[in-house]
């Protein structure tokens, strides 16, 4: 039995057993209480289906309230909210006239043009904003940001699932998903209509994928090896597994999320090397003497269940690009000179187009470079030191509500401090745990991490900014869980020990909630005295 699967999971059915044996599973009089109180199924059912439903309804809560506010574009939905319904329109991006800020924001959402605008993400971000504004009305703020609101509370919702199949613990999930629930940055990146929120739950869904291949390759290599001792066979070569549904479902996942922007695909890169990885070491413990043999046999497979899939669903999502003629550069291939005539003539001429037009992108991606007030350089993001304005507003004395002689309305992408900085020195116990006990668990989300944040490391000269953090934040979160669950300690622990953890922690995640509630204004755009906001600024850069 591991040490998260004793921990203070509160799942076991503590109740069933025997009163002579009881006492080595209670570190606390609160562990006894608890046993007690979780005494029936019923209870039990009700703990494990109230706890998450419970912070749901907190998320949406925190992600719904006056979402329509501001009534205006804020940074990028400049782009991403006027791109969306053009291409829910005309199934392309368009162009759109200088005033079209206002114009929308008055409500008129169809003053675009037919001229196809140079847009440098894949589209499948802007088609979910799309959706929203098709159902709730492209004249409504609601509208902009409800995909993104969704999507946000979806997540927590996602992330208590895997943190519970995780730490086998409904506890342990339920305080990953409530880190996850009251985070600024979760938050605001919730209720604006920005593409990062997308890219960051189709990369859960494959962590997930990823998961649960783990153990579905794990039961059928043990019944493999089983039958090949039983049949008295030498264990020279391991299986290759063709079938591996997970797995599939993890290649479509990240096809989805390099849909909404590019560097999903280094996500995919991650996740196939630590699946690979994982593999070699299982047929290794497995006693299988050629498993190095893994890595061109079961990779091979592994590759064509995940890549060519991967592939095949973001190419789909731009299934109106090519059977329309306006988008960016559509016809590109069709002007004179400019068809390929070397290796790559056979290609369709859409095609043709559509990888000059990705070449231009990725320039584009490279090389930007334009200052911006909040640009964040990826080596000071786990440190949280440049946060993104997306929105202010000042008002005097009088003023839309003002009592005093200044207000200010702000939305900043600021996380809680207590869960960023938590969790970024969480990270240090993940690399101990792997280098000195090989606990996979701790491998798997630096694996989800190092995805996330590494490959910026080779721009730090771009412009970037702190709120693309939003697509590795959920596994910060659940390695600050995995410190939190060492921290509480297993329910046969020394009293004095678990108590000491169950304090610790008790009084952690109160103080994560009442900094939420402080800094709750400055992530909702609410009005409040300019004194009271400047306080929030616990750094200088913080502004």
């Amino acid at each position: 039995m591991s040490d998260f699967e004793r921990m203070i999971g509160l799942d076991g059915p503590i109740a069933e057993q025997p009163p002579q044996h009881r006492l080595r599973y209670y570190g606390s009089r609160l562990d006894a209480w608890w046993g007690q109180l979780m005494s029936t199924a019923e209870r039990r059912r009700l703990w494990r289906w109230g706890l998450p439903i419970a912070i749901t309804l907190l998320a949406a809560f925190l992600r719904l309230w006056n979402l329509g506010h501001p009534r205006t574009l804020v940074f990028d939905e400049t782009f991403y909210v006027k791109d969306a319904w053009s291409l829910w329109n005309l199934g392309y991006s368009s162009n759109w006239p200088e005033n079209a800020n206002a114009a929308f924001a008055a409500g008129d959402p169809s003053t675009y043009l037919l001229t196809g605008s140079y847009v440098v993400h894949p589209p499948l971000g802007k088609w979910l904003i799309g959706l929203g504004m098709a159902i709730v009305g492209p004249g409504d703020p609601v509208g902009w940001r409800i995909a993104t609101a969704v999507f946000g509370i979806l997540a927590v919702v996602l992330l208590f699932l895997i943190a519970k199949k995780l730490f086998d613990s409904t506890l342990l999930g339920g305080i990953a998903a409530l880190l996850m629930a009251v985070d600024g940055n979760a938050i605001v990146m919730s209720r604006v209509a920005l593409l990062d929120n997308f890219l960051m739950v189709f990369v859960l869904l494959a962590f997930g994928a990823i998961l649960l291949d783990r153990e579905w390759t794990a039961r059928r290599l043990a019944a493999w090896v089983f039958q090949q001792e039983k049949a008295g066979r030498d264990l020279l070569w391991g299986p290759v597994f063709w079938w591996r549904p997970w797995l599939i479902g993890a290649g479509i996942a990240l096809g989805l999320a390099s849909a909404v922007k590019w560097n999903g695909l280094y996500f995919l890169a991650f996740f196939a090397i630590y699946s690979l990885v994982s593999d070699v070491l299982a047929r290794r413990r497995a006693g299988i003497e050629f498993w190095t043999m893994t890595i061109p046999l079961q990779g091979a497979a592994s590759f064509l269940l995940t890549v060519p899939l991967a592939v095949a669903v973001h190419m789909s999502t731009w299934a109106s690009w090519f059977t329309t003629t306006g988008g960016y550069d559509r016809t590109w291939a069709e002007a004179p000179g400019n068809a390929a005539t070397g290796i790559l003539s056979w290609l369709p001429l859409p095609l043709q187009s559509w990888l000059h037009y990705q070449q231009a992108v990725y320039a584009y991606h490279v090389g930007e470079v334009r200052p911006h007030g909040y640009q964040a350089n990826p080596l000071t993001w786990l440190f949280m030191v440049r946060p993104t304005s997306m929105f202010y507003e000042s008002a005097e004395l009088g003023q839309n509500g003002c009592t005093v002689d200044l207000c200010g309305s702000s939305i900043t992408g600021l996380a809680n401090p207590l869960i960023w900085f938590a969790a970024t020195a969480a990270l240090g116990l993940l690399v101990y745990r792997v280098v000195r006990l090989r606990d996979w668990r701790a491998g798997l989300i630096l694996t989800a991490v190092a995805a996330g944040y590494l490959p910026w490391l080779m721009y730090l000269n771009r412009t970037v900014f702190q709120f693309y953090t939003i697509a590795f934040e959920p596994f910060l979160l659940l390695g600050l869980t995995y410190a939190l669950g060492t921290i509480l300690g297993q329910r046969d622990d020394h009293p004095d020990r678990r108590v000491s953890g169950l304090r610790t922690v008790g009084i952690y995640l109160g103080l994560v909630l009442l900094v939420s509630i402080y800094f709750w204004p400055l992530w909702t755009g609410m009005q409040i005295d300019y004194q009271y906001l400047r306080s929030h600024w616990w750094l200088p850069t913080w502004r």
